[in-house]
């Protein structure tokens, strides 16, 4: 049964026209739809639940297939199971999670001797020797619907433990702090906290920052445990409104480094950790376009500095600097070198790590310190992905790893620095007799209108045939934007469509950072046309050779991604049976003119600055999906996902995108989770329904619902 077979229980809300006219740059525009922004009205709040009811009405159909969908990801997934145990002083530290508990459990075990770098193997129906539970998710989440940790730290000498939590969705914390050795809760409660909060590495104080109005990281705290609140220590302020600040101590505790950024500036100060109400230093002034991060390290008894910057190098330089003169001289460790993509570096005691991006993946080094040079960790595997974590230590033997790919389960990896040798840790379990030979990936390339290659992941099922033998459904996933790129990874969720004989496709456009800094030049600003049409060349390669057709296409994106969609929808409506767009940013214009809201200030680096420029005003209006919706074409099926409670993407813009497109006879629907955020709903078997909902709806959109 399609959709348009589905009796109508329920008429598609259609929502009271409140004209307000903006004016801006000599241009008069007419919003009808603005006054969705009054969230506290309770007009609002009603036509939010009368989109909600329409959209489970014409889902209604559906029921059997989510929760078969939503059977499937269970069943594949082990439900009891233990994270690799993470060393980090007298402790190894882990995750727990257990069957029908929605959260994650914090716990530790002591090591077995100083000398133990070998995380014990861990099994769900074994107990641990001296296992301790820090911290029951599922307890603390009692009484709320919503739950989410946005800071997680013990302190260094094991005693202290800090957390902050979130039950609304808007991504303001309330840390508290938690000894270890009584239980006893202190009386030190941080209210309204932004998320990663630290100890310092003598433990008396904790390190946080804070938001402004506009929901920008603006302030770091200095709080000494057992004083009052309000006697807390600023820091550092930022009050220029293009940056963000954050703060965290050096893997060597020698630095509090505070960072301060925009999407095209940054800057370093640094603290002596043992004197925090010194006085900070800067590591370089910001300068215009200039980005930066540094690492501490130890070399010769000096302290250094590596420096991983873009001044005069697109693609990004590593220099070392002297700590006690980080703007003196240079010395070059790895050279700038075009399209060969520097991401970060990582320095611990002897050694280095620093991640790159070539040939359209994410790769790894390791920094010989006397050399500077660089041998990478090489795979086998024609697609993959790969990035260091949990790795706290200063001084460890082995460097741990997380690698995955589209067929390969996400992996943890120890990497022996000594020998070379790859240690495995664990393999996500992938239950139901899960085998990556049955599952093929591939890279294929797509001409863009201006002659530029776009490239195009692939992963589908080999028992039903070579990709592009002939037509099949497809699912078309893009972002393009911030040069955030998409890394082949497993997803669970995903087999229901791949054994269903979907192929499901990652379209890298440009935007993101998949092919280097210039990719991501090319897809901002006054280049932004590029992610939307390079995402309409990729549907279109795909159903000129024959991977797909239009009616067996949906397209789906998130966040900035939603955007991409609802700009796809309006350019080449023709070449998708579905959009799926998940808290999308697809009232753009109206947010990036609006200083007042969340984000808006630090935007401008990335979509232009409308208010001002009228070039860029006029630019954004030509592609801003809710300006464009058009009265002259057949727009595929939509379904638009948000979250009431979301502060980086409000849910009044897919509200509006919607009853806009309503207005042209589209077929199209909402679904606002009225207590979530920008992550949509929290706790696992929730997220796992969600999803089911978004695929079930999908696979009826392709027309493979019933297989």
């Amino acid at each position: 049964m399609t959709v348009h077979d589905t009796p109508a229980a329920a008429s598609a809300p259609i929502a009271d026209s409140r004209p307000i006219v903006r004016t801006h740059h000599g241009d008069d525009v007419e919003d009808r739809y603005e006054w969705f922004r009054a969230k506290e009205d309770a007009a609002v709040i009603a036509h939010l639940e009368a989109e909600n009811a329409y959209t489970d009405s014409r889902t209604a159909h559906l029921a059997g297939l989510r929760e078969r969908i939503f059977e499937e990801i269970k069943g594949r997934t082990l439900e009891t199971d233990l994270s690799v145990p993470t060393r980090r002083g007298d402790w190894w530290y882990y995750g727990r999670t257990v069957e029908g508990e929605q959260y994650g459990i914090q716990c530790r075990a002591p090591l077995a001797s100083p000398d133990d770098w070998t995380p014990p193997e861990l099994s769900p129906d074994v107990d641990v020797p001296g296992e301790q539970v820090l911290l029951d998710s599922n307890l603390e989440a009692e009484g709320h619907e919503f739950f989410s940790l946005g800071s997680f730290e013990v302190s260094t000498d094991g005693r202290l433990m800090l957390y902050g939590v979130d039950v609304a969705g808007d991504e303001r914390y309330t840390l508290r702090v938690r000894d270890l050795t009584t239980g006893a809760q202190l009386p030190d409660v941080i209210e309204g906290t932004f998320a990663g909060a630290t100890f310092s590495p003598d433990g008396r104080f904790i390190v946080y920052t804070t938001v402004d109005d506009a929901w920008r990281p603006d302030t770091v705290w200095l709080h000494e445990l057992g004083t009052p609140v309000d006697s807390d220590e600023k820091l550092y302020h930022e009050p220029d409104e293009r940056y963000w600040v954050g703060a965290g101590f050096t893997r060597s505790d020698r630095y509090l480094v505070i960072e301060i950024g925009s999407s095209i500036t940054s800057e370093e100060w640094l603290l002596d950790a043992d004197d925090l109400r010194g006085e900070p230093r800067v590591v370089w002034p910001r300068a215009e376009g200039v980005e930066y991060e540094s690492a501490h390290a130890v070399i010769d008894g000096e302290d250094m500095l590596f420096i991983l910057h873009n001044e005069g190098a697109l693609d990004f330089e590593l220099v070392r600097v002297a700590a006690s003169d980080p703007t003196g001289d240079r010395s070059v460790v790895i050279p700038h070198q075009p399209g060969h993509r520097l991401l970060g570096v990582s320095t611990f005691r002897d050694w280095g790590v620093v991640g790159y991006r070539r040939g359209g993946l994410p790769r790894l080094g390791m920094l010989d310190y006397a050399s500077g040079a660089v041998s990478e960790i090489e795979f086998d595997e024609p697609l993959y992905s790969v990035g260091t974590g949990g790795n706290p230590e200063w001084a460890p033997p082995l460097l741990r790893l997380g690698y995955g790919s589209f067929v390969t389960p996400g992996t943890v990896f120890d990497y022996d620095v000594a020998t070379g040798e790859r240690l495995q840790r664990k393999r996500q379990p992938v239950l139901g007799g899960y085998d990556p030979d049955d599952y093929a990936q591939a890279r294929v390339w797509a001409t863009a209108q201006d002659g530029t290659q776009i490239p195009i992941s692939l992963v589908w099922k080999r028992s039903f045939g070579d990709a592009g033998a002939a037509p099949r459904p497809v699912h078309l996933y893009g972002y393009g934007s911030y040069e955030h790129s998409i890394e082949p990874g497993l997803s669970i969720a995903r087999l229901s469509e791949l054994d269903r004989g979907v192929l499901f496709a990652v379209a890298h456009v440009r935007g993101g950072g998949e092919m280097g800094r210039q990719w991501y030049e090319d897809g901002k600003l006054l280049s932004k046309r590029n992610t939307f049409t390079d995402f309409v060349d990729c549907a279109r390669h795909l159903i000129d050779n024959g991977y797909t057709t239009p009616t067996q296409l949906v397209a789906e994106g998130g966040s900035a991604g939603g955007l991409l969609m609802g700009a796809v929808a309006n350019l080449a409506p023709e070449l998708f049976a579905g959009i799926l767009a998940v808290v999308p940013f697809v009232d753009a214009l109206t947010t990036v003119l609006d200083p007042s809201l969340p984000l808006t200030v630090i935007e401008w680096d990335e979509w232009g600055d409308p208010l001002h420029n009228p070039d860029v005003y006029a630019y954004m209006k030509s592609y801003s999906p809710y300006e464009n919706v058009r009265t002259d074409a057949s727009y595929p099926r939509i379904l638009a996902v948000t979250s009431l409670n979301d502060t980086r993407v409000l849910y009044v813009e897919p509200a509006k995108w919607v009853a806009r497109l309503r207005e042209v006879g589209a077929d199209a629907l909402l679904k606002c989770e009225m207590v979530a955020g920008h992550g949509g709903v929290s706790g696992r078997y929730n997220s796992w329904r969600e999803r089911a909902f978004e695929l079930a709806w999908l696979l009826d959109t392709l027309g493979v619902a019933d297989a």
